[in-house]
């Protein structure tokens, strides 16, 4: 028997494409989870029982031995499924049913993907937040616009899911919720399908149970994606705070430095990166930036239906009318002169750490916290990975976050498996020992 809640998706896809398992039985055993859990989770906006069936009967084509052969896959609303409504968390798009799937979910069908069904976002994958809770605490928010996909992974309900980020829509609720998460270089994956915010900034992401699984998905989203050219045993990286470090509190301070400790116990070299104070203002650049794109992309919805749009929204269009051209593109202009030295910066480093987040998840559902350490390496467009630190029953997760150069993407997936090795191995020694 498999323990399929222990699994990850790798190791399912291994088992299906050599015939051990089918993804029938895989799809029931996710589907009996989703059952008996997702009435207090609410990770699901669509969700068909007999239509994963089906998905999963007829895996017995080519499609079975693909690299996601029989693997459940959850889908954030805000990707266009031709056999699920796409609402964007909006009363606007209730009866949005697209006649084609995303590009991406074209890929992951053709990779043999059973998809599970659409997930909870916020509206238009911006501020105002859906019902679904995390599973690590009913009464704490699981994140921001990509909360009912991470919620799903971390309640079991699917192991891998698509999520998208344009602040930290992807990194934040990975690191509520205690799971991986990879937001790739800006522009690697194709956005064709997904309604857009912040084109500048948009950016496909995913989901999984390991490291693995995320190479694994950036293999199938990423067509021609390398694998890595060589091994090294030693790893260089910066552990960089950036100026909201006081945001930081102090439980996830001391956990990301432990982490920085353990990796230097092991060899790896971990040196303090002090960022010019010209990088200060990237927060409220992005933020700019993000709210005069936003107006622009939803200004269709905001002149045919204003009463239908949230608070929060509306006070991102009359951020938007108060802001001239001219210092919108000074602060682009300022972005892409700070992008050339942040290349130099990163030049010595295999990665960069820091903070996912500077807070665990918050109580309640209608705040999600700041988004500060996941947007500003979002405004550069830089690989980002959120890996969950080993923690004791009851305590909430923390990550911690991994940014590499601009399309060092294979690089900073081999890093982060170094990395987390290192971090489990820490854990698992006091208990063999003992």
């Amino acid at each position: 028997m498999h323990d399929f809640d222990e699994l990850d998706a790798t190791a399912i896809s291994e088992i299906v494409r050599s015939n051990v398992v089918s993804a029938e039985t895989v799809a029931d055993h996710f589907l009996e989870r989703v059952e008996s859990h997702e009435r207090h989770i609410n990770a699901f906006v669509s969700f068909d029982p007999e239509a994963v069936r089906t998905q999963a009967c007829q895996l017995k084509n080519s499609h079975a031995r693909g690299l996601l052969a029989g693997v459940p896959v959850g889908i954030k609303d805000n990707y266009d499924t031709a056999d699920h409504p796409t609402r964007f968390f909006s009363a606007i798009y209730d009866d949005n049913c697209p006649s084609r799937d995303a590009h991406v979910v074209s890929l992951l069908r053709q990779a043999g993907a059973v998809i599970m069904g659409k997930t909870h976002t916020t509206e238009f994958a911006y501020m105002h937040t859906g019902p679904t809770r995390n599973p690590h605490d009913l009464d704490r928010t699981p994140g921001s616009s990509s909360a009912g996909s991470a919620a799903g992974v971390a309640a079991g309900f699917f192991p891998m899911a698509l999520g998208t980020q344009t602040a930290g829509s992807l990194l934040k609720p990975a690191s509520y919720c205690g799971i991986y998460a990879f937001k790739p270089s800006f522009g690697l994956v194709p956005l064709e399908g997904v309604k857009p915010l912040a084109p500048s900034f948009d950016t496909v992401g995913w989901y999984g149970r390991s490291v693995r699984d995320l190479a694994l998905m950036a293999h199938v989203l990423i067509p021609g994606f390398p694998t890595p050219a060589h091994e090294r045993n030693v790893r260089s990286f910066g552990f960089c705070r950036t100026a909201r470090w006081g945001q930081v509190d102090e439980e996830v301070a001391l956990a990301l430095e432990s982490a920085v400790e353990k990796l230097r116990l092991a060899g790896h070299q971990v040196n303090e990166v002090v960022l010019p104070e010209e990088f200060t203002r990237v927060f409220d650049d992005h933020l700019l930036i993000n709210d005069c794109e936003g107006a622009r992309s939803l200004s269709k919805e905001l002149l045919m239906h204003p009463d239908k749009l949230s608070g929060e929204l509306l006070a991102m269009f009359e951020r938007a009318s108060v802001t001239a051209w001219d210092q919108e593109s000074a602060a682009r202009k300022r972005l892409a002169n700070l992008s050339a030295v942040l290349e130099t910066i990163f030049m010595p480093f295999d990665a960069v750490l820091g903070a996912s987040c500077g807070i665990v998840a918050p109580v309640g559902l209608e705040a999600t916290g700041p988004s500060d350490f996941c947007k500003f390496w979002m405004a550069f467009g830089l690989p980002q990975i959120n890996l969950p630190l080993p923690r004791h029953a009851g305590a909430l997760p923390i990550g911690l976050q991994m940014v590499g150069g601009f399309r060092n993407d294979r690089d900073l997936l081999h890093a982060a498996e170094h990395v987390d090795a290192v971090l489990r191995a820490a854990v698992a020694a006091p208990a063999a020992s003992g």
